[in-house]
């Protein structure tokens, strides 16, 4: 014996006091499947609070965490030999007989100076700056959510739409945070005619992504290379 098939989604019953019988089928909804759905206008401010994703960085914390754990814990342990009685580390005891001998304009303690200095400006730009520049923040529409769009997802949209203008063959579209920069290939009509197609479609196209930030565009627009 079958069991009874739940109704697939988008279906609506019947109306209330007109059950449905062993051959009724229940009317599917189009008010969500056929409407178009109702575009969500543009704020004003570019999205209030609609600032980029910061990266965890995990890979980097955990590098410096595990090496001052084990410096730090080299260190202790010697400190506690020496405070019982015994003699400090080897590496400790050259160490200090390098520090104290040394001059400070030597190559060595020049270059390590360098190293910690390039080292300590890597962990600040790691620390102030967010990262992620792969994703594009998108306008804040509703409180509570936030949403970005990929680089390379942004770029094969823009894609999409340049390759249905007439009179273009092919197109590469680079999209970055603050520009977007597209390439056409066009292999008929005018060259003017096609650039002022592509920027009336791909405008319409930026605005459509929904970022809070949308990319200026440089298109360019070329005749294929001619072959030998």
């Amino acid at each position: 014996m079958s069991e009874p098939l739940e109704p697939e989604h988008g279906t609506r019953p019947l109306p209330a006091g007109d059950p449905a019988g062993p051959g009724d089928v229940l009317a599917p909804d189009r008010s969500s499947s056929s409407a178009a759905p109702a575009p969500v206008p543009a704020r004003r401010d570019g999205g209030a609070g609609a600032g980029r994703f910061w990266s965890a960085r995990r890979i980097p914390a955990a590098v410096l965490a595990l090496l001052v754990l084990g410096a730090a814990a080299l260190l202790l342990y010697d400190v506690a030999a020496v405070r019982a009685d015994r003699p400090a580390m080897r590496w400790r005891r050259e160490l200090a007989g390098e520090l104290a001998e040394r001059p400070l304009e030597d190559t060595w303690v020049l270059a390590a100076a360098a190293l910690a200095v390039l080292i300590g400006l890597w962990l600040l730009v790691l620390a102030l700056t967010p990262g992620l520049r792969a994703l594009l923040p998108m306008r804040r529409d509703r409180p509570g959510v936030r949403a970005a769009l990929d680089r390379s997802a942004a770029a094969l949209v823009l894609r999409d739409r340049a390759v249905e203008v007439a009179g273009v063959q092919s197109v590469r579209v680079r999209a970055g945070r603050g520009r977007a920069v597209v390439r056409a290939v066009s292999h008929f009509r005018e060259l003017d005619d096609v650039r002022a197609d592509l920027d009336t479609v791909l405008g319409a196209a930026v605005g459509e992504l929904g970022l809070a930030r949308p990319p200026s565009l440089s298109v360019h627009v070329r005749r294929p290379a001619k072959k030998g």
